[in-house]
């Protein structure tokens, strides 16, 4: 029997969408209760491990838009998790450090998000899950590489 979707279930896109909204209803619920939201999260996870991180640096790892994340980060100072303060090098540019408040909060989301995870890879081996990972990172990869012959062939 097909699904009604049979066609779209071709292509990968579909798939990785399809199950990206389940992991990110479900993750964002397990955030819910420590006053986050699957990108706050990914932003304090990233300026944790990056301290003095720049604004810019931070939108590019995560591919943000800049005006989209002056409200994230709004949103993390009114959280007191996280500080912004000028670069001492550069008066324009924003340096980000987390705060100690920021750091539990982050400690104990994270192992939520690990019990999530785990959760969503289950029935998957070892092998299965870094085989998953190697591959979206190939995906990944492989879509940069048409943006940037995009923008080349743009210009």
């Amino acid at each position: 029997m097909t699904t009604p979707d049979a066609t779209l279930r071709r292509f990968l896109g579909y798939d990785m969408k399809r199950a990206f909204a389940v992991i990110q209803s479900d993750v964002n619920a397990v955030l819910a209760p420590f006053g986050l939201r699957m990108v706050t999260f990914s932003v304090l996870v990233v300026i944790r491990d990056n301290p003095r991180l720049r604004q810019t640096q931070l939108a590019e790892i995560l591919s943000l838009e800049k005006p989209n994340l002056v409200l994230i980060l709004d949103e993390l100072e009114r959280l007191k998790t996280v500080v912004r303060a000028r670069a001492p090098d550069d008066r324009r540019a924003h340096e980000l450090n987390i705060t100690l408040q920021g750091r539990r909060l982050c400690d104990r989301a994270l192992e939520a998000v690990d019990a999530h995870d785990a959760r969503m890879a289950e029935g998957l081996s070892l092998e299965e899950r870094q085989a998953l990972h190697t591959a979206l990172r190939h995906v990944e990869t492989n879509g940069r590489v048409v943006d940037d012959r995009r923008a080349v062939s743009r210009s």
